[in-house]
């Protein structure tokens, strides 16, 4: 998922980057309220990003000769929603491409546009609306990790099809190529974050109930919400 440093037009990567800053901007400002209100969170927006960081930095080589890898945005964006996950993506990228050469700073924008906005949107809707369904905590935690994973290499593709568009097809051409080289690796990828942050969001239920419900992930004691 992480576009070289370099490997975008430069007329590209400035639009994404331009693209991107609305939502971290708004994102620095949530993490600040939440940080303010509830210091207690610190450690907890810690883990989310760690999270973030150690899954989005393993490099998995796919059959197709690219490589793969999870990305870890949607246990964070389920626990304090996407625009923060926007600032915690962002540093995480920003730390990648400095240390571990995992993207670059010129594709900065155009990587955190798909890894720390789309994916944990994406994510977040659908884990809102299973469980505005009543569908499990836990089916619904899979099923938004898991499309916050798949639709960052989606976006990803849609970045490099309008950057290279094929010669005889353009764009849709360019598309199908791109679509196709990540998809191979990238579900059963998808399937295995999404079951891995189960695991995380059942550990976190046992250990960190009352963060949960303030979070509002798990109901609210009865007493609770009476006082």
């Amino acid at each position: 998922m992480h576009i070289a440093e370099g490997y975008l037009p430069p007329a590209h990567a400035v639009a994404w980057t331009v693209a991107a800053a609305p939502f971290v901007a708004h994102g620095v400002r949530a993490l600040t309220r939440e940080v303010k209100a509830h210091p207690e969170s610190t450690l907890l927006l810690g883990a989310s990003g760690a999270f973030t960081f150690v899954l989005s930095a393993l490099k998995i080589p796919s059959v197709t000769g690219s490589c793969s890898h999870p990305t870890g945005t949607g246990l964070g964006a389920i626990l304090f929603r996407p625009p923060i996950m926007a600032v915690l993506g962002t540093i995480t990228l920003l730390f990648q491409a400095l240390l571990l050469a995992h993207g670059g700073l010129t594709t900065l924008g155009a990587n955190a546009f798909s890894m720390a906005i789309v994916g944990p949107w994406a994510g977040f809707g659908v884990y809102w609306l299973l469980r505005r369904f009543d569908v499990p905590l836990m089916v619904s935690v899979f099923f938004g990790a898991f499309v916050a994973d798949l639709s960052t290499y989606c976006v990803t593709s849609v970045q490099l099809a309008l950057a290279f568009p094929d010669p005889s097809s353009g764009v849709v051409g360019s598309l199908a190529k791109f679509g196709s080289i990540f998809a191979v690796t990238q579900i059963p990828l998808a399937v295995s974050e999404g079951l891995l942050t189960v695991l995380v969001m059942r550990l976190l239920t046992q250990s960190s109930k009352g963060d949960l419900a303030r979070l509002g992930v798990l109901p609210m004691k009865k007493e609770a919400v009476a006082r």
